[in-house]
């Protein structure tokens, strides 16, 4: 007979490795729900809610128009693609990598207090924090259909197909680095701090404001190994009718995958000590 001094120790076998898809599957409504929570909170009580999700690329191109093109003369590289237009797709597209970056570096340490009580697979607080950048992204990339037919760009259709592929790409790879940081972020709280000036800087780095063309063709490979460089860049050509670059975009399709397997074995390897530093 037990003794009611007896100590049970549950305790788990867990395989070997990363968490399988299978066992994302299962908590699979836990992913919708820390997903939808992030929704929620985002546009709760707010003024203008999915109004900021449109301004903030809006008021950036319009800011870019004035200072880039107009006085600094910085073009499209394309006699038929007006500046606003070309500005506001690269945004929203920037502005979608690097919201999605920080919200996953940033979502173990938002739910700390979750994370420290009960099992789940811990991606899945990193993987729901993507849908928030997704759904800004939906409301942006809507308003810049209306600018297509405000100054009246025609756009080939093979483009239009582009846009959630390339979204795909600077998902892909904001999904890693942010892995990467949130494994650091738990252990060295000054992370948080670095993260935004390593987006600023590859802001700058990055075809956004201005096209591929402005950089010597001979380094135009390397500028591909930021994905974010294949997904705006390929975007733009496919929209505008040009040639896409496939190399470059491949360069940046193995950049991604590279950056994600590492982001993916620094999250696993940090995994088991987050109780520790939470």
């Amino acid at each position: 007979m037990r003794s009611v001094t007896d100590t049970v120790v549950i305790s788990s076998k867990k395989r070997k490795g990363a968490t399988g898809l299978r066992e994302l599957w299962v908590y699979r409504e836990l992913f919708y729900f820390f997903a939808w929570r992030d929704i929620k909170v985002r546009y709760k009580q707010t003024f203008l809610g999915i109004g900021w999700a449109v301004l903030q690329p809006l008021i950036t191109a319009a800011i870019f128009t004035v200072f880039f093109n107009r006085v600094a003369k910085i073009d499209t590289g394309s006699l038929n693609v007006p500046y606003p237009v070309f500005a506001y797709l690269g945004l929203t597209y920037w502005g979608a990598f690097a919201t999605s970056t920080s919200n996953v570096s940033n979502s173990i340490l938002n739910n700390a207090g979750v994370v420290n009580k009960i099992y789940f697979p811990r991606l899945i607080p990193p993987l729901a924090a993507i849908a928030l950048s997704v759904v800004d992204f939906i409301f942006a990339i809507l308003v810049f259909l209306l600018l297509l037919i405000l100054f009246s760009v025609h756009v080939h259709i093979i483009g239009l197909l582009w846009i959630i592929p390339a979204l795909g790409l600077a998902m892909f790879a904001s999904l890693g680095i942010g892995l990467l940081f949130a494994a650091l972020n738990v252990k060295y709280r000054d992370m948080r701090s670095a993260l935004p000036f390593i987006i600023q800087a590859l802001f700058f780095m990055t075809p956004v404001i201005y096209p591929l063309s402005m950089i010597p063709e001979r380094f135009q490979i390397y500028a591909y190994l930021n994905p974010a460089t294949g997904a705006i860049t390929s975007i733009k050509t496919a929209l505008f009718n040009q040639t896409i670059d496939w190399t470059g975009l491949l360069v940046s399709l193995a950049s991604a995958l590279v950056i994600f397997i590492i982001g993916v074995w620094a999250f696993k390897r940090a995994e088991r000590h987050f109780p520790d530093y939470l």
